[in-house]
């Protein structure tokens, strides 16, 4: 592809490709970028290979599936060529991630086509259809959840605003469960049954119940669009576009009651329905009825757009250097902004930062722990309580799931991932082995997380009255006790019995007594 634009004017409109290589289908849209961060569609094309139809009882892709996507993907590229795309992308979805011959079709596409594919994780699939969601929906105020239906798997997002709480990758893919339990009458009688108890148990495996109750869930992938159109269908309103159609739970399941008791052929006659998607409709709706129900959730609403859109966006934003005026200049802008959307009292957050900086580099004068992890703990003092966002109860444990999705900018996967655990433990019980998220840790960033989750509850302890009181802090070591003195125009009573309160774990992780002692105490004594 020739070299991409990194600026956009009005007369340099770079076009642009998005190909997504699915379990069920394989789509493309070609895009023309626009200056403000959107784009115009110029074409798309879809074609279903079904390439995950033999994933489950084989765990390979099969032959005939290969062909027909290998087939697909090359008159797709004909079609880019031809509208003279600057910058192509391709991805693969659970398809390709989990099959064993995933990266030998890789390697079939490269040699055949001189296409890469890029196979993407859960995750970034989750990240890629959210960003897709907040930039089309206003999420404020708003606990919503995504649904990202595909063929393979569903990915699921919990989000607070347009802030990403967690993400749940799934093995409910509507192409997936009609393999294992069919698609056709079968559904009307026991093979259903044992698909909505399989279904709820792969939920309950993977997911967790939300703390806040959750006001919506947005739904995207074929299933919902599919949903949507024979649901407006039934309304008289075909002529309309199915995005932003609205669902009640209990009219979607009466859909599913009526369409699992009709063969295919009845199927691929239903107004709304595509034909193609006949022997997988009532499985994908199934996952749709079940995570509604797991999640309490009695509304629907329909994305039409998806993890393409949200490549194409990305593509755009990197087309555009990333030079918009609402990406922060610095890290601790960076910081701030995120804490600030979250609700976190700013003048408190910079306080405790500062101290716990202060702290940490005086003890790199008398332990040998590395000083370049004070960025890592001043970056996390910001951020501790973002998880207000959520609520109160358990806040700590709310502030690591929306760092750990963050997208942090300057940081590195693995800081984020640190940064995260050192707010997660600001407060609480103190960091154990069997907490998931400090177990996935190695060794040795276990003890970075432990040395800095204890510094900041000495920080959070000395900013207790949030008066921002504490001017200063300095470490000293007398006669093998280890001294924190703190400078204040007047005697901070309720900081230093909270700093106090907080000693435990700063004592075990250092092996050290730590005495705190007002600077106008130690004068007075001398």
């Amino acid at each position: 592809m020739p070299e991409q634009q990194t600026y956009l004017t009005s007369d340099i409109i770079p076009r642009l490709a998005a190909i997504d290589v699915g379990s069920n289908s394989i789509r493309l849209v070609v895009a023309e970028a626009l200056a403000d961060g959107r784009y115009r569609v110029l074409d798309e094309e879809r074609e279903t290979p079904r390439l995950g139809r033999s994933l489950a009882s084989t765990g390979k892709l099969d032959d005939a599936s290969i062909a027909d996507s290998l087939a697909a993907l090359r008159r797709f590229l004909s079609i880019v060529q031809g509208l003279s795309v600057e910058n192509l992308r391709a991805i693969a979805t659970c398809a390709v991630r989990e099959a064993t011959n995933g990266a030998e079709f890789c390697k079939l596409v490269k040699e055949q086509l001189n296409l890469t594919l890029e196979v993407i994780s859960s995750q970034k699939e989750a990240h890629l259809a959210f960003h897709s969601v907040r930039r089309r929906f206003d999420l404020t105020g708003k606990n919503t959840l995504l649904a990202d239906i595909g063929g393979g798997s569903t990915e699921l997002v919990l989000a607070s605003g347009e802030l990403i709480e967690a993400i749940y990758g799934t093995k409910l893919g509507a192409v997936r469960l009609n393999e294992k339990f069919g698609g056709g009458q079968a559904l009307a009688g026991d093979d259903f049954k044992r698909m909505v108890r399989w279904v709820n148990r792969e939920l309950r495996r993977t997911t967790e119940k939300p703390s806040a109750p959750l006001h919506l869930l947005i739904g995207s992938g074929g299933t919902f669009t599919s949903l949507a159109g024979m649901v407006m269908a039934a309304r008289g309103q075909s002529r309309l576009p199915v995005g932003g159609c609205q669902i009640p739970r209990a009219e979607l399941r009466h859909l599913i009651d009526r369409l699992r008791k009709m063969s295919l052929k009845q199927r691929r006659e239903v107004p709304g329905l595509n034909p193609d998607r006949a022997d997988i409709i009532v499985p994908g709706m199934t996952v749709v009825d079940c995570v509604m129900r797991r999640f309490k959730l009695n509304l629907l609403q329909v994305h039409s757009f998806g993890v393409r859109d949200g490549l194409l966006l990305s593509m755009i934003e990197e087309m555009q250097g990333r030079t918009r005026q609402d990406i922060p200049a610095n890290d601790n802008a960076q910081l701030e902004r995120f804490a600030s959307a979250c609700g976190v009292e700013l003048a408190h957050a910079q306080q405790v930062a500062r101290l716990a900086g202060e702290i940490y580099a005086g003890l790199c004068e008398h332990f040998e722990i590395d000083s370049e992890d004070r960025r890592l703990l001043e970056s996390a003092a910001r951020l501790q309580d973002v998880g207000y966002l959520i609520n109160y109860d358990g806040h700590h444990k709310h502030s690591y799931h929306l760092i750990l999705h963050s997208h942090l900018e300057g940081f590195r996967p693995e800081e984020i991932e640190i940064i995260a655990n050192v707010a997660r433990y600001h407060r609480g019980a103190l960091p154990k082995r069997k907490h998931e998220n400090f177990r996935r840790l190695c060794d040795e960033d276990q003890q970075r997380v432990l040395r800095m989750a204890a510094v900041l509850r000495l920080a959070g302890g000395l900013d207790r009255s949030h008066n921002q009181t504490v001017e200063k802090v300095e470490v000293r070591m007398a006669d093998d006790l280890l001294e924190l003195i703190v400078e204040a125009k007047e005697y901070p009573e309720t900081d230093l019995w909270a700093a106090r309160r907080r000693l435990g774990m700063f004592e075990k992780v250092y092996d050290s007594e730590l005495a705190i002692e007002w600077a106008g105490q130690v004068t007075a004594k001398v």
